[in-house]
């Protein structure tokens, strides 16, 4: 994931200081002490609303925004759908592994409901997965793609299409958790690359999303032409106005 990101931002050539990568808590979430790009590593599930907070205030920043399952769909579950409605351009990175591996593998909102391997949960949690495609896609989401942390140069190659996308991008990425999920080791046999391309229609590609099961890679999924929501009013005080104003 960390190769595929340093590589498409390399291949974009956009200079370090013109990036910054928000992420929220959970193993994913590191993942900005690792670039030398400007980070934020910020609260649990908080992500999105700092980065929407971030590119409305800073419009010549690209802003990326890093996470994973437990932290993008559950704790900031109800940002992310109002992320993919506002569609302020931002590039959302979900690594995905269908586990909470920071707190030593309970199941978390993307989990099969017949996952029986978290103490918590010794005979599966009973309760149907979070589709994150399918939400973000009803949610007004204007770029939605999956890929597999396993695939380095397709990862690459849908980043750079994400970033350059006006509007919320959202790229699901399957990162195996090969500690509490040993299983995902097969993952690299069972995904797939989309047999198409580029799709512009809502039905089909909703369509296309709930008929898939999931491991369907490589290629954008749905791309819309909705244009991206930009703050009205720039700020007109200076930083030395601002500072005034918090000053006890």
């Amino acid at each position: 994931m960390l190769s595929s990101l340093t590589n498409a931002l390399a291949y974009l050539q956009l200079p370090p200081e013109q990036v910054a990568l928000v992420s929220g808590i959970g193993c994913s979430s590191r993942i900005p002490a690792y670039t030398n790009v400007y980070g934020f590593h910020g609260v649990h599930g908080r992500a999105l609303p700092v980065a929407t907070g971030l590119k409305l205030a800073r419009p010549d920043l690209t802003v990326l925004v890093a996470g994973g399952d437990g932290d993008g769909f559950s704790i900031g579950g109800n940002h992310f759908l109002h992320a993919c409605r506002r569609n302020v351009d931002l590039t959302y990175i979900i690594m995905d592994n269908q586990v909470y591996g920071m707190t030593k593998g309970q199941a978390s909102p993307t989990t099969a409901p017949d996952w029986k391997g978290s103490e918590l949960t010794p005979e599966g949690t009973g309760v149907n997965s979070f589709q994150p495609l399918v939400i973000a896609l009803a949610a007004g989401a204007n770029f939605i793609a999956r890929c597999f942390s396993g695939e380095p140069a397709n990862l690459a190659e849908i980043l750079v299409q994400a970033i350059q996308h006006p509007g919320f991008s959202v790229v699901q990425v399957l990162s195996p958790c090969v500690t509490f999920r040993p299983e995902q080791r097969q993952w690299k046999n069972l995904v797939r690359m989309a047999p198409e391309g580029l799709g512009t229609d809502i039905q089909a590609a909703t369509q296309r999303l709930m008929d898939d099961d999931g491991l369907t890679i490589g290629q954008v999924l749905y791309k819309g032409n909705r244009p991206p929501y930009r703050s009205r009013k720039g700020c007109e005080k200076k930083m030395s106005e601002l500072e005034m104003e918090f000053a006890l």
